[in-house]
């Protein structure tokens, strides 16, 4: 006796096609309701430019975020992380320190922070919310200490400039934010390392017992993530012309916010590199279309905190479909 499947119900079918294209969806109809709203401005190059602009600094951080997730963790310190960097590269250079060497330094700060938070979760065993919550709170007063409380101006026209600077009249920013993206990608979908960090993130007991390195994979992880955080606040700073303790520290919500985003946007519901960029997208127009419609900053912070609840939301029903 034959037996068939029973038709899926058209309901049903549609729930699990917006389920699984609902972010693309979600950003598609954003960009359609803000050109209907302003067409003379918001798809003009300018705005374009604008958007990427904005958005580059956050895409770094995001793709840093990224790792971490992957892994099956979090880092609730990265936009610390960053204004730190982007403090100590402005305090040495004030100092006299050279520009690049300020630079090296600063990075080489986040990748200590990031080294200390993989060391605390992946070999002390701490859960990834306490440890960075407590190097958040560190990290932020380390930064007050820096800055000594105060927004460090006029700094060297050839840091700013790496902020500021543009080619091919596209600012420097994004072409650096595209560099490290793809280097990020490319590690995570080509190396052996990546296909660790997928692996653990997968099940870390499985990933063990097939012959990975979990804790060194996890420690990793929130190395490089604290490395690309700082080099995000150095542009940051770069780009402002100035550094304080809380400057880009928005950069911790809205990166976590891109990453669930982006785990609804491949069929396996995992933090994936590809999706991020399309949450860091639709993060970037909504700021830009709000803002060129006027609507006040606080309306703002409430639709933020909707979309990132929508976030969750979506990544939880992505992965309880799976």
């Amino acid at each position: 006796m034959s037996t068939t499947n029973a038709p899926a119900k058209p309901g049903r079918s549609l729930g699990r096609t917006l389920l699984q294209g609902g972010t693309v969806i979600a950003l598609i109809a954003l960009i359609a309701f803000f050109f209907a709203m302003r067409p003379d401005v918001f798809l003009s190059f300018t705005n374009v430019k604008n958007i990427l602009f904005q958005v580059s600094i956050l895409a770094i951080i995001a793709s840093a975020q990224t790792v971490v997730m992957v892994v099956g963790d979090f880092d609730l310190s990265l936009g610390a992380t960053s204004s730190l960097a982007g403090a100590v590269a402005a305090a040495l250079m004030l100092g006299g320190v050279p520009m690049w060497t300020a630079i090296s330094v600063a990075a080489g700060v986040g990748l200590l922070i990031g080294l200390a938070n993989g060391f605390l979760i992946a070999y002390l065993r701490l859960s990834a919310f306490v440890a960075t919550l407590a190097t958040m709170t560190s990290v932020v007063g380390l930064a007050y200490l820096v800055t000594a409380g105060t927004t460090l101006f006029s700094l060297p026209e050839g840091f700013n400039n790496l902020g500021q600077g543009k080619f091919l009249n596209v600012p420097l920013p994004v072409y650096i934010a595209i560099v490290i993206s793809l280097i990020i990608w490319g590690t995570l979908r080509f190396t052996t390392i990546g296909r660790s960090w997928h692996a653990t993130g997968g099940n870390q007991e499985v990933a063990r017992l097939s012959g990975v390195n979990v804790r060194r994979a996890r420690l990793l992880a929130f190395t490089l993530a604290g490395l690309v955080s700082a080099i995000g606040g150095i542009l940051l700073a770069a780009r402002l012309g100035s550094a304080s303790a809380v400057q880009g520290s928005d950069n911790m919500m809205f990166s976590v916010a891109a990453v669930f985003l982006g785990m609804t946007v491949i069929r396996s519901g995992m933090a994936n590199l590809g999706g991020t960029m399309v949450g860091v997208t639709i993060i970037g127009v909504m700021s830009n279309g709000l803002n060129i419609l006027g609507v006040n900053s606080y309306v703002q912070q409430v639709v933020t905190g909707l979309i990132i609840i929508a976030a969750v939301t979506l990544s939880s029903l992505k992965n309880r479909e799976r």
